[in-house]
């Protein structure tokens, strides 16, 4: 078996955009990652649905694309 080809396995930093930290392993290169959802914010493990602001994506695509009904 080849010596040093596995790259390092260290514990790493996570930082929810909620807030929510916590610590785990991985071969990322950097000590700390970012992540915009966690299970302590995500809707499936909360049971909370977040209402997404899609109202204006929709409106553009008619915009662009004809609103009519087929």
């Amino acid at each position: 078996m080849k010596a040093d080809i596995h790259p390092q396995y260290k514990d790493v930093n996570v930082t929810c955009s909620c807030g929510n930290n916590f610590q785990t392993r991985s071969t990322l290169g950097k000590d700390e990652l970012q992540v915009e959802v966690c299970s302590q914010c995500h809707p499936f493990y909360t049971g909370k649905q977040k209402i997404l602001d899609s109202a204006g994506q929709i409106d553009k695509f008619r915009k662009r694309f004809g609103g009519g009904k087929s």
